[in-house]
């Protein structure tokens, strides 16, 4: 089993190869499919006249500030457009996809973050309300392997549900790595427009899980929460960790078989 996260925008960037790829893995030993898509949420933020804000953590992590309104443009636009049109390109190649949302039947629950540590423009730490962001809690790990059971392959949208029943952004990344820990597949694969991580322009083809846990701090904007992300799999049970390039001929097969692609495994 394995769970495989792609971007929201790498919908478009996808080699041509990749949804047959993916029913082949889906018959052959089950896909979960998780997804991002915080590009298209800017564009439609700003479409809708609002003005996207990020922040940075002080351990360098960037991510979406999240308002009530931001928190109901990405609902709609990660559960509804991106998560349909993935969807319907998987039926479309005979793929019999069901597309969820972390809210439908708690599959993704997450605690309200009250107060977020950032750090400001003057390079000072502050504290801010948390908004409408989540830290991961549970993972209804039954419904998902209800539905692979019954021969479904689920797509899930990063949308969490609070104990307070409150709309959550979580990290897609961190929600694809909460997934495979939780229904306890062998594998989660990151799909990225890159062949893995580069360090010094070079591909990093094999890490222990201590090692890219040093690393971390030295990587940069975008990468930093994909083995961020490999690492809590990992811890989770998850066997092995793969960050690959979509924009190759069977980018799933090619990856799973370590092919030009970062492999990370517990230690």
């Amino acid at each position: 089993m394995i769970t495989i996260k792609i971007g929201g925008s790498v919908v478009d960037n996808l080699h041509p190869s990749t949804i047959s790829d993916i029913k082949k893995i889906a018959e052959q030993e089950g896909v979960i499919l998780v997804h991002g898509g915080g590009k298209e949420v800017t564009k439609v933020t700003e479409q809708l006249g609002k003005e996207p804000k990020f922040v940075v953590s002080p351990s360098g992590i960037k991510s979406r500030y999240t308002d009530k309104e931001t928190a109901e443009i990405f609902t709609m636009v990660m559960s509804g457009r991106i998560n349909k049109a993935i969807v319907q390109m998987l039926q479309k190649n005979g793929i019999n996809a069901v597309g969820l949302s972390g809210m439908d039947g708690r599959v993704i629950q997450a605690n309200r973050k009250k107060k977020l540590i950032i750090t400001n423009e003057k390079g000072r730490k502050q504290v801010i309300d948390g908004g409408y962001t989540g830290k991961i809690s549970d993972v209804n790990a039954e419904l998902i392997s209800t539905i692979l059971e019954k021969g479904y392959t689920p797509v899930i949208s990063p949308i969490a549900i609070s104990e307070e029943f409150d709309f959550l952004n979580v990290d897609g990344d961190r929600a694809a790595a909460n997934v495979a820990g939780h229904v306890k597949t062998d594998k989660v694969l990151f799909i990225t427009n890159v062949d893995g991580l580069l360090m010094d322009d070079k591909l990093v083809e094999n890490l222990s899980l201590s090692e890219a846990k040093e690393i971390l701090p030295k990587i940069g904007f975008g990468m930093e929460k994909k083995i961020l992300a490999a690492t809590e799999a990992l811890e989770m049970g998850v066997t092995e960790a793969l960050i690959a390039n979509g924009q190759k001929e069977n980018p799933i097969s090619s990856a799973i078989a370590h092919n030009n692609c970062t492999v990370i495994k517990n230690d």
